[in-house]
């Protein structure tokens, strides 16, 4: 045997040393991976041959692959082994950790790990039954040294972590261990704890002498391996052990943070017990953290927070210590807002002191993590009204001017934040998405403190904005070669001008809010406000700060209304950096403005124009008149009117040819930076395009029913009761539709390959998704631009990539909101049907899947805000004009429309998803020629795949589904708007609850049509086997059964009924492995078999088809479902019954597909004996009513 063994382990240490060589060719490696592979799995002397691999005498790397090999035995082998070769095994590895281990610093990470991992899958497969005195063989272990102290703390720490944190094994092995560690714990813990005393005095006796350092080191590391272990049950045990003997734990771990090998683990320690949630009064022994010794060692170690230096270590020590603090905090709110009798601490000044430390520390990321609990205490009842958080709280908002300067890129070194920055952020993008956010909240808390003390808050306001108004500007640093002499978003002056603007703006909101009128600084507030308008810039950047100052101070001008038009004159004078001097009436004063700046082509941007015109158009808004109001829109839009009718655009719009050489997009050009001859006939498109948009936008009847009756708004009542508006825009914009239809559908077949091959060389990727959309797409953080150094578009390329994609897309956000806007005015316009046919949906085999989704994304959103008035508030061309539709208009409109336009992207997607499918096969193809950037164009199309089928299936939805509950109570128009471009790349699926939402009136009416209702119920359940676990997870939880409850009452064919009951099967299959998706799909499939299986035998062949089903099982259920009469079982058994019969359609995900299963046998239970799982025989029981509940039993303890 033991020859045997030798030869074995010699084979085996030649095999080891192959792998791990660098020289070894593949084939040799996978030839010795294969080689120990097999002996792992079927050499039956595998313990004696790892026993000896795992001796101290052998290099590291053979004695981890002996120990290996042994875990491998008692993970795959255990329940196989013979009683008296697992207490071999185990008695041998117990020897390994006494007698055959180096000293503990001596030692290797990785054996010990591997010794523990060993002995932590012993212990779950055999205490407390079989192993009883398993921890006091453990105690009895740590007798011999350190280094076997240290393995019992990983192997205590090991089997927290698989029983309780991870759950690792089955449930009634991990009930076992849990309850008898829970009923040793008391032992356990005070085992624990004198480990770490005793290590710690150990240390610190010896740690000055240096004759015994190596002791101390040794020591040291015993203490840390007591910390890891006691944190790894202070999450769970019961917090009386936490705060046993007078908290004797708490302030141990306390004392420890002067120790600086020791302060890491012990304050991770400290952060985990006071984030303990439970009962309010189980909690109240953690204010002892709030004594005189425990205090001092916190602010003492939160003290130099702002002055220690970067060390990566004491960084991270900081970051907890933090968190501490946080949590402290948090449980002080807590228990000052509940009933417990809880004192405000004595020492609640040093605990805002040491808040305070880390609130001032040059690491952005420590100060963002104190907003929370600062919010917390300027909103509390109690801790609000506090002397020592009322003295603080200035000193608060004196640091928030500090902390609210954008300072500490990575890239940078202008500031000592960006040292730390470069610990904590990868990129500037990611800094700079971290500051916004980190503002935004402390924007928040900074309103919150400017409730308790308003005056002094807006007298730092005042100061910080006079000394900005005094100081010169300063550019650097700049990289700017385009606009000498202007600040850059990292210029000095601009970021101090942008905080201090933001800090003003939250002052001065809370203290027009919350200060009596007969209070406030008026007089403090104009002279601010007079300094402000007095003050002249030419920098863009410094000009914006100061036109948001206007806008912060412009309350007080209600208190001097003389002063407005000295505020409007200042604002249309920084529209074109001219001084303007008028005097006129308001309105009127504005209007000539406007005229005025319009007037001339060249002198504002397009999105400048269009922003004058819907500001003026909201105005308007207030006349309240219709006629008045009507005939200002006249004047106003006259100019778009005429060009936009002209012959000349008339033809350029419906001929593709015309008007790729309108747009310069049929020229090459030498210049491609410069030259761009035809850039005045795109903007004076874009011009017209924007200004539509903005009117049919902004212009509305009064939302008040008597004042629009009034004014001329009401034109009649629907038979429902609600009124019908007219607007004073709609006879304006129904003269322009036909041209936007016309520019529509030449946009559309632009994508033709004929007119593409019209464009020219310079223009040849006009077409192309755009990097700024990719980004979007993909979820990739936009590059952060330094201003005026990076303009939006640097080529003519780029611009005219502009130009395509936002006129196709503000063409589509105009017809989608001229139904909502015009109601009945534009769905009464005669063969409307056909001209959106003709127009919006004519060659869409050609329209890429980038331009397809905002096409769909914004008429589904447009439809949407008619119902908000007319159903109750549901949620935003296709669904603004499906929402926005008058039900009369259902048959002559939507279904003519919807019918070809579903059945069409039913086709599409299909062939998307095969595409997706194949891709692997195909990416493989020899002779696929290679592409310049082959993954990611695939990443992209796949994820536009998905893009495009969620705006789809979201379409169907609003189709045809009721929203009830928060979803629809809470859509409000604004949400839509910003909804409309969303992508949805950074959702993931969240368990859901399944809803059963009602079928709208529009629903039920195109499922009356058997060719469109088939197209919906195909395209629905074909998505759940789509690779979108978004798409898979919406369908089935708020589309599939309402739709097929419909067409049940129906001529169903079997056909039909087992391919939607397969779809959901194959949706278990792809899906399965969400949990959102897994409980959404077993209800679908419960509630589609329960409702069908009576009418339709065919199912059963099915559910026979179901890997590893068991018949039985299946013929009792089947056979209650046949006999509904005779069901006297809960919903909640059924189900569980019928997850069960199904579970072999589940699929797993790819990493867990290959992966050798682990068994672990249940022992005889110590505590309770284990009720049977639910069987179909509890069908066929009398006695399964709810008094069974109640009624003592055999079983009970």
């Amino acid at each position: 045997m033991s020859e045997q063994v030798n030869a074995l382990c010699d084979q085996l240490i030649k095999a080891v040393n192959v792998m791990m060589d660098t020289e070894s060719s593949q084939r040799y490696r996978l030839e010795a991976l294969k080689f120990c592979e097999e002996f792992k799995e079927k050499c039956p002397i595998c313990v004696p041959c790892g026993l000896k691999l795992a001796e101290k005498t052998q290099p590291p790397i053979i004695r981890h692959f002996g120990l290996q090999i042994l875990e491998h035995c008692v993970k795959f082998r255990w329940n196989n082994m013979p009683q008296q070769e697992k207490i071999h095994l185990k008695n041998n590895v117990m020897g390994l950790i006494s007698n055959d281990i180096r000293p503990i610093l001596e030692e290797e990470s990785h054996i010990k790990d591997a010794l523990s991992r060993i002995v932590v899958e012993m212990i779950k497969r055999e205490w407390p039954q079989h192993w009883p005195d398993m921890l006091k063989e453990l105690e009895s272990l740590m007798k011999q040294g350190e280094a076997q102290t240290e393995l019992v703390m990983f192997i205590l720490l090991r089997l927290a972590e698989d029983v309780v944190t991870f759950q690792t094994l089955p449930t009634q092995r991990r009930r076992d261990i849990q309850q008898t560690l829970a009923q040793n714990m008391e032992n356990v813990f005070n085992f624990l704890i004198n480990i770490l005393q005793q290590s710690v005095n150990k240390y610190r006796k010896m740690k000055t002498d240096p004759t015994q350092e190596i002791k101390a080191r040794a020591h040291c590391r015993v203490g840390v391996a007591a910390l890891n272990t006691l944190a790894g049950y202070i999450d769970w045990v019961a917090l009386v052990h936490i705060t046993n003997d007078n908290c004797r734990l708490l302030e141990m771990l306390c004392l420890l943070l002067s120790e600086a090998e020791l302060q890491l683990e012990a304050v991770e320690c400290l952060l985990i017990a006071v984030s303990r949630k439970g009962k309010l009064e189980d909690r109240k022994p953690l204010m002892i953290l709030f004594g005189d010794v425990a205090m001092h060692y916190i602010l003492s170690a939160a003290q130099p927070a702002d002055g220690a230096g970067l060390t990566e270590r004491h960084y991270v020590f900081l970051k907890r210590l933090c968190q501490v603090l946080c949590a402290l905090g948090s449980q002080l709110c807590a228990l000052l807002a509940s009933d417990v009798d809880v004192e405000t601490p004595a020492n609640l000044g040093k605990y805002l002191e040491a808040f305070l430390a880390f609130t001032t520390h040059p690491s952005q990321f420590l100060r963002s993590s104190t907003q929370v609990i600062w919010g917390s205490l300027f909103r509390h009842k109690v801790l609000s009204k506090d002397p020592m958080t009322m003295a603080v709280t200035s000193r608060y908002v004196r640091a928030s001017m500090t902390n609210l300067v954008k300072v500490g890129f990575p890239s940078k070194t202008d500031s000592p934040c960006c040292e730390y920055s470069r610990v904590d952020f990868d990129s500037d993008e990611d800094f700079n998405a971290f500051f916004n956010s980190f503002r935004a909240q402390q924007g928040e808390v900074v309103r919150n403190a400017c409730k308790l003390i308003p005056l002094e808050a807006f007298q730092m306001a005042g100061e910080w904005l006079q000394y900005q108004l005094n100081m010169p500007i300063d550019i650097s640093p700049t990289t700017s070669k385009t606009a000498q002499s202007l600040c850059s978003i990292f210029s000095s002056s601009y970021v101090q001008w942008d905080a201090m603007t933001f800090f003003t703006e939250s002052v001065v909101s809370q203290l027009i809010k919350f200060v009596d009128k007969e209070k406030l600084p008026v007089e403090q507030g104009m002279e601010l406000l007079q300094a402000v308008l007095n003050y002249e810039t030419r920098d863009p950047l410094i000009l914006s700060c100061v036109l948001t100052n206007v806008s912060a101070l412009f309350p007080f001008v209600h208190f001097q209304p003389e002063f407005l038009p000295q505020v409007l004159s200042k604002l249309f004078s920084s529209v074109t950096f001219e001084v303007i001097e008028e005097n006129k009436p308001c309105f009127e004063m504005l209007y000539s403005h406007v005229k005025r700046l319009l007037s001339n082509e060249l002198l504002l941007t397009q999105m400048e124009k269009c922003a004058l015109m819907e500001a003026l158009v909201l105005l308007s808004n207030q006349f309240k008149n219709y006629e008045k109001q009507k005939a200002f829109l006249e004047e106003l839009m006259a100019p778009v009117s005429n060009r936009w009718l002209s012959e000349e655009m008339t033809r350029v719009l419906s001929d593709p040819t015309l008007f790729l050489a309108f747009v310069g997009a049929d020229l090459k050009l030498s210049d491609p930076i410069v030259d761009d001859p035809t850039g005045i006939n795109r903007s004076r498109i874009s011009f017209c395009v924007y200004t539509i948009l903005g009117v049919v936008k902004r212009a509305r009847w009064p939302s008040d029913l008597e004042e629009a009756k009034a004014g001329g708004f009401v034109v009649g009542y629907a038979p429902n009761g609600n009124p019908i508006y007219r607007n004073p825009c709609a006879e304006q914009v129904r003269k322009l539709l036909h041209n936007l239809l016309a520019v529509i559908r030449t946009q559309n077949n632009l994508f033709l390959p004929e007119n593409m091959a019209k464009l020219s060389e310079t223009f040849s990727k006009a077409f192309n998704v755009m990097e700024v959309e990719k980004n979007a797409v993909l979820g990739l953080p936009q590059p952060l631009l330094e201003l005026y150094d990076c303009p939006v578009y640097k080529t003519v390329l780029e611009r005219m990539q502009g130009f395509f994609s936002t006129l196709y897309d503000n063409c589509f956000h105009i017809l989608g909101n001229t139904g909502p806007s015009l109601q009945q005015d534009f769905y009464a316009i005669d063969g409307l049907a056909g001209q959106l046919i003709t127009a919006a949906f004519i060659n869409l085999a050609n329209v890429p899947d980038y331009r397809l989704r905002p096409m769909l994304h914004i008429l589904c959103c447009c439809f949407l805000r008619f119902f908000l008035n007319v159903l109750l508030c549901l949620r935003l061309f296709m669904k603004q004009l499906v929402l926005s539709c008058p039900p009369q208009y259902y048959n002559t409109l939507m279904c003519p429309i919807l019918g070809p336009l579903f059945a069409y992207l039913l086709q599409r997607l299909t062939q998307k998803w095969q595409v997706i499918n194949q891709r692997s096969s195909l990416c493989n193809s020899e002779d696929e020629p290679p592409e310049e950037n082959p993954m990611s164009q695939e990443m992209l199309d796949e994820q536009l795949v998905r893009l495009l089928t969620r705006e789809v299936m979201d379409l169907l939805g609003v189709c045809c589904i009721v929203k009830r509950g928060s979803e629809a109570a809470g859509a409000k128009e604004d949400e839509l708007e910003e909804d409309m471009m969303a992508t949805d790349a950074s959702q993931a699926p969240q368990p859901a609850t399944y809803t059963l939402d009602e079928l709208t009136e529009l629903g039920k009416c195109l499922l009356k049509n058997e060719d469109i209702g088939t197209t919906f119920l195909t395209i629905v359940y074909s998505s759940l086997s789509w690779k979108d676990t978004i798409t898979c997870q919406r369908m089935t939880t708020q589309v599939c059964w309402p739709l097929l409850k419909q067409v049940i009452s129906g001529s169903l064919l079997p056909d039909a009924v087992t391919w939607f009951y397969g779809a959901v099967l194959r949706g278990l299959q792809i899906h399965g492995q969400h949990e959102g998706c897994n409980a959404a799909l077993i209800q679908l499939a419960f509630l589609t078999y329960e409702t069908l299986r009576p009418r339709f035998p065919e199912l059963r062949t099915v559910m026979e088809q179901i890997p590893q089903i068991q018949m039985d099982c299946l013929d009792q259920f089947d056979l209650k479902v046949l006999n509904p009469g005779q069901q006297k079982t809960a919903d909640k058994k059924r189900k569980d019954i019928f997850k069960r019969l199904i579970s072999g359609t589940v699929g797993k995900p790819l990493g867990q597909q290959f992966k050798k299963e682990v068994h672990i046998k249940n022992l005889p239970s110590l505590f309770k004996k284990t009720k049977p799982e639910p069987t179909l025989d509890i069908l066929d029981s009398d006695s399964a009513g709810l008094a069974t509940l109640f009624s003592p039993g055999t079983d009970d303890i």
